[in-house]
């Protein structure tokens, strides 16, 4: 009979530990937000790469445009969304109260074309980056975005361009840059042979440039 009284005692411990790992993994895993405006190939490219991560998760996706497409790709990546308008992004409260209910750790802009307020910024602890389609300084603030940083690449015949991640605050693409890599302009690219350039850099450094910062910052 003692055996089988040190057996279950066995059983039990080995079952504590495991469920006592799962608890401590979900209480440390970061929960990332993600603010978009457009197609949201970029917030995709973050959820699927941080699916199986032990680092973090996308907990929510949030956009300023009910027509973009980021929100069909939400739904199908089962991810919950929320649409917000100009007045919620001023309001102190409300996005505040979203963020706060997701248990958000850290914030990325991935093609969202709103100045982030300073009431977010002021009050959230956590990481908030964005990524930017040219090295800055060059190619940035109001209005750059997209095709149109682009286009001023190719029309001033720049040699190289590429992207940049930085910190956020309350200026256009204005905050500390966390890391920039380059590409090479050919004298005969088109704007949209930019663009593509530009779009495998974020694929493929994005999503990792998160997570070594989540991992740096503990």
């Amino acid at each position: 009979m003692p055996f089988y009284f040190e057996l279950i005692l066995a059983v039990s411990n080995i079952i504590a530990f495991f469920v006592h790992s799962i608890v401590i993994k979900h209480i440390s895993m970061k929960r990332i937000a993600i603010f978009a405006s457009g197609s949201g190939s970029n917030a995709q490219n973050i959820v699927e790469f941080f699916k199986h991560d032990e680092v973090a998760r996308v907990g929510l996706i949030l956009t300023n445009n009910p027509n973009a497409f980021v929100i069909q790709r939400a739904k199908k990546l089962n991810v919950d969304y929320r649409v917000f308008d100009r007045n919620a992004l001023l309001s102190p409260n409300t996005l505040i109260n979203i963020l706060t209910d997701y248990e958000i750790d850290c914030i990325v802009l991935a093609g969202f074309l709103w100045k982030f307020p300073k009431h977010i910024l002021d009050y959230f602890d956590g990481p908030i980056l964005n990524i930017h389609p040219a090295l800055l300084p060059k190619y940035g603030g109001k209005g750059m975005y997209g095709e149109h940083v682009h286009r001023a690449v190719v029309e001033n015949r720049e040699s190289e361009t590429g992207i940049t991640i930085h910190h956020v605050n309350e200026l256009y693409d204005d905050g500390a840059i966390i890391f920039q890599v380059k590409c090479q302009v050919d004298n005969n690219d088109s704007a949209e042979d930019v663009a593509h350039k530009i779009h495998d850099l974020e694929m493929r450094y994005f999503p990792q440039v998160i997570k070594d910062l989540l991992t740096d910052n503990g």
